[in-house]
């Protein structure tokens, strides 16, 4: 890992702030007054900002977590309901196949690099998804965890079927989403909904995406390639896969081998 540099600033928006330090983007949910529930705005704030990162040269790692009490309350319904053209128009899907509610989660799950995100307090419905968006998940012990969308006569569509199935199997799904019921951080991550459970999840974060940062960046993202396209996927293509990766990486590997200890 480079020696350490000051944070620097990246455009985001008003609720979204995103700043940059030794290669970690550094990415929080700002509305602390509402418990970061997500308006409109947010989520294409959300969405612009994992555009960006994208494109960011020396990126290794993002952590993302909210400011103040709370993850995220879910999305402020009321806000919406006093946009319903906006809303409409927020439902219509992109070529990539996400419209602007999906986007603004599955587009961590694009980028190159790790995510790792630092849950507390309210995560409670888009809050959920975006965590399951993340690759790994910090909580306190104490978080409130809810799949909550269909007490409120919806259904999770922010990419959270795909990730939920993915992560704890289709019965705990089934279970979350049919009942809306609130876990604490320590159940969600006996479900399965997160990895670690921890009283200072953004410190343990950045720990966490520092010893990530220190790896080579080519095999770390084409580890997390493997592990999201193959999850799935047969054996004899994930073989493939893997095979067509290594070849790829080989040659970078075998010339770092070969330079003399620093």
């Amino acid at each position: 890992m480079n020696a350490s540099t000051a944070p620097s600033a990246i455009p985001s928006g008003s609720r979204i702030t995103c700043s940059i330090s030794d290669g970690i983007a550094d990415v929080r949910l700002d509305r602390p007054d509402k418990l970061n529930a997500l308006s409109l705005d947010m989520l294409r704030e959300l969405r612009a900002t994992a555009h960006r990162l994208r494109r960011e040269p020396g990126l290794r790692a993002v952590v993302l977590s909210g400011n103040g009490r709370a993850f995220c309350a879910g999305l402020d319904l009321g806000a919406a309901a006093r946009r319903p053209a906006a809303v409409a128009r927020a439902f219509v899907p992109t070529p990539r196949g996400t419209n602007l509610f999906q986007e603004a989660c599955w587009a961590w799950r694009r980028l190159p690099v790790p995510v790792v995100a630092a849950v507390h307090g309210h995560v409670i419905g888009a809050g959920v998804q975006i965590a399951l968006a993340a690759d790994l998940r910090l909580t306190t012990p104490d978080a409130r965890w809810s799949v909550k969308e269909v007490e409120r006569g919806l259904v999770p569509d922010m990419t959270g079927i795909r990730a939920l199935t993915q992560l704890v199997g289709i019965e705990t799904a089934k279970r979350l989403t049919f009942t809306a019921e609130e876990v604490t951080g320590a159940d969600a991550a006996r479900l399965g909904l997160a990895g670690t459970v921890t009283d200072t999840p953004r410190e343990e974060a950045f720990a966490l995406a520092g010893r990530i940062a220190a790896h080579r960046p080519e095999a770390v993202a084409a580890a997390k390639r493997l592990l999201d396209r193959r999850w799935s996927s047969g054996d004899r293509r994930t073989f493939a896969a893997e095979r067509r990766a290594q070849l790829r990486l080989l040659p970078g590997a075998l010339r770092a081998l070969g330079r003399p200890a620093r």
